[in-house]
This record gives structure tokens, C-alpha cells and sequence, in this order.
């Protein structure tokens, strides 16, 4: 790039609403979006990560990476509190107000309270303010507190008054109908979040060698937790196994669910049709993984556009997924969709799978031309270009 074309440098601040932990004198998150943000970092002169500070031990997974400048908020332990929030508001909007004269550009995950009047302190202060939003909050709050009308509430006024904060700043989205939800914006950016690698990427024709004949395995990854609905993996496997019994079901995630998950696997009598790995990291043995298996799984009742949908298309993975969120309308033909909750269809499609190679094969090369087009480095470079203006 040539002095006449090379961009003035910019200072990008970020918020999430994680928790965050620090672990061997590195800054940890609980969740592996903090892996992209690391990598956006690599496309711009500074960032700077901004979230919650939990001094309690952890398991924190995700480092937001040695160059990502760390400003801690005072800790709260959820939304569901609200006088533990109340007592660290204005300690909180403090904190922000002093960070803003050193960046350019503020980009804020929401909805969430803070967010939006991090948006209005950002404006007073003249900086660009650019919002990020990762997944429709009504229908993930309906599915952590279906019974409480006043979260529902709650979840409804917080994403309104996003929506109406979009339509004077650019946004960034997770998947089209996020995209969709913000269409009256001033700007808008639909990205898929990636972090494969160009090298993951397994060609169609390699993936396709792998046979069916023997034993086969099916793959889920992701958080078990009650928007996932991980038990609905075992209702699956019982009417899957009871089809082939050559099915075994490996799960790789953790969460609260976890043993509620292997009780159901217990009453269910799976146990040796059964694995949970745990936490395995991508590029640590999850890829490999996801190589070995013969399909792919996934069962959220509310989602985005889940980045593992991306890793097991980069595998060569045909995937079953339910049709929720944006997932229909981003893949399109690119995996099998079921309707949520739904066992019996799930195990009919994973069949389907195994005693049709068209189908298959349609699957493998549909998946490799869309994770192809999205990997985590041209989805950070554009993040990254959007953010610059």
C-alpha cells in the first residue's frame, strides 16, 4: 500500500457484556467471541477491550490476546440483579466517560443498558459509535426465562431502544435476519463470526472419501445451556440409535446443563453410545474432531449465525441443524433444517445422510463454498474496514 492510499491509523474501543478473568497475567473471557475480537486487532493500530472484571477464580477459556489493551468495569453479576447493577452504574458510566478521549471509535455489543448509554456518552464526546448485535435478546431471554413476563419486558424495551439508536448509527450484525432486524439503519454490515483458518478448510473431495459402512459419529459443539437445549440431543440419540445402532453422539462444550445432560443420556440407557469431551479448544483437537465425525448437530432454540456451523463446514461435515434464528436464510441449502424440539426429525435427516451419497455430497461442497467465503480473516478485515468508516 502505497503512502497516498494507506489509511490514517484508528484506536477502536469494544464492548461486551462478558465476564472477564485475570489469568497468568493475561485477560480471559468466558466466551469465544473474545478470540475474534483479538483478531480484528490485527487489522487496526489499537484496540481496546472494555467488560466486567471478575476477581473470582475461572476457567476462562479465551484470551482477547496479548496487543488488546484491557479497560475492567466494575462487577456485577447479572442483569437479573438489578440493585447490584444500580450500585455500580455510575462507576461504570464513569469509567467509560475518562477511556473515551483516548480512541476514535466506539463499537458496542448490545442490546444491553449499558450499551446504549455508552452510545449516547460516545456522541457527546464526538466519537464514531458503530453498534454490534450478535442475536435476537427477546427470543433468547423467552428461552432463559420462559415463565417471567417481566424479563420479556424487559428484553423488548431494551431491544427497541437498540433499534432505535440504529437508525443514526452503523451496525454490525451476526447473520441476516439480525441484518433483517436493522435493515432502517444508517448502515449496516451482515458478517458471519469465524475463526477458521484458510488451512482448516478440508477439500470436498478429500471430505468425501470417508466412509460410511462402519461405525459412525455424530458431533455437537457448543455451551450447554438452556437457549442450546442439549437435552434434546439425547431424545435424538435414543430414536437415532434405535434406527442404526452404529450412532455415537460426542458432545464438546460445557455449561450448566452439563449434568443434567448426562442423566438424561443415563435414564435414556446411552451411556456407551455416548462421549462429552468437555472444553476443546479449535485448534487444539476440536478440528480433528470434527474431521473424524460423519455429521454434524446442532440444536439451539435461538440463534444468530453459530460459528460452529462454519468449523464443521470447514471439516467437510454434513450438518442438521434447527431452523432458527438466521440459519435458514444464511445457509440456505448448505445444511438439513429441522423445526426446534423436534427428535424425530433430526434423527430422520442424520439417516438420510448416511444411506443417500447425493445428499452428502451435496452437503459437503455446498458447505465448503460458504465457510470458503468467510473465514476468519477476511471477516475480521471487514469488521475491521467498517469500523474505520
Amino acid at each position: 500500500m502505497t503512502s497516498a492510499t494507506r489509511l490514517p491509523p484508528i484506536r477502536v474501543a469494544v464492548y461486551t457484556d462478558y465476564e472477564y478473568h485475570r489469568v497468568d497475567g493475561g485477560v480471559f473471557a468466558e466466551r469465544a467471541f473474545a478470540l475474534f475480537i483479538a483478531r480484528i486487532s490485527r487489522q487496526l493500530e489499537e484496540l481496546t477491550v472494555i467488560g466486567r472484571l471478575d476477581a473470582s477464580p475461572s476457567g476462562a477459556r479465551y484470551s482477547i490476546g496479548e496487543q488488546t489493551e484491557f479497560v475492567p468495569l466494575p462487577f456485577y453479576e447479572s442483569l437479573t440483579n438489578p440493585l447490584a447493577v444500580a450500585r455500580v452504574t455510575f462507576s461504570v458510566l464513569r469509567r467509560f466517560w475518562r477511556m473515551l478521549p483516548t480512541v476514535d471509535c466506539v463499537w458496542l455489543l448490545g442490546p444491553h443498558p449499558f450499551a446504549t448509554l455508552f452510545a449516547l456518552l460516545a456522541m457527546a464526546r464526538r466519537k464514531r459509535v458503530v453498534l454490534g448485535v450478535r442475536q435476537d435478546t427477546v427470543a433468547y431471554v423467552k428461552s432463559r426465562h420462559p415463565a417471567n413476563r417481566a424479563f420479556h419486558l424487559i428484553a423488548w424495551l431494551l431491544d427497541a431502544s437498540f433499534r432505535l439508536l440504529g437508525r443514526r448509527m452503523p451496525v454490525v450484525a451476526v447473520g441476516p435476519q439480525i441484518a433483517d432486524r436493522y435493515s432502517g439503519s444508517k448502515d449496516v454490515l451482515e458478517i458471519s463470526v469465524s475463526l477458521v483458518e484458510e488451512d482448516d478448510i478440508v477439500a470436498p473431495e478429500d471430505a468425501l472419501q470417508k466412509s460410511y459402512e462402519g461405525d459412525l459419529q455424530a458431533l455437537s459443539v457448543g455451551r450447554l445451556e438452556a437457549e442450546k437445549n442439549p437435552l434434546l440431543l439425547a431424545d435424538a440419540l435414543r430414536l437415532l440409535v434405535d434406527r442404526d445402532p452404529r450412532w455415537h453422539l460426542v458432545v464438546c462444550g460445557e455449561g450448566p446443563m452439563e449434568d443434567a445432560l448426562r442423566e438424561r443420556i443415563a435414564d435414556l440407557g446411552l451411556e456407551d453410545r455416548f462421549t462429552l469431551r468437555g472444553y476443546v479448544p479449535l485448534h487444539g483437537g476440536l478440528m480433528e474432531i470434527y474431521r473424524s465425525s460423519h455429521a454434524f448437530l446442532h440444536v439451539s432454540r435461538t440463534e444468530g449465525l453459530p460459528q460452529v456451523l462454519l468449523e464443521s463446514f470447514a471439516a467437510g461435515l454434513p450438518v442438521v441443524a434447527t431452523d432458527v434464528g438466521g440459519i435458514s436464510e444464511a445457509v440456505g441449502d448448505a445444511a438439513l433444517l429441522v423445526p426446534p424440539n423436534d427428535a424425530e426429525a433430526i434423527a430422520s435427516k442424520l439417516s438420510a445422510i448416511v444411506v443417500d451419497p447425493g445428499t452428502r455430497g451435496a452437503l459437503v461442497r455446498r458447505g465448503n463454498e460458504f465457510v470458503a467465503a468467510r473465514t476468519v480473516d477476511i471477516e475480521t478485515a471487514r469488521v475491521a474496514s467498517f469500523l474505520r468508516g
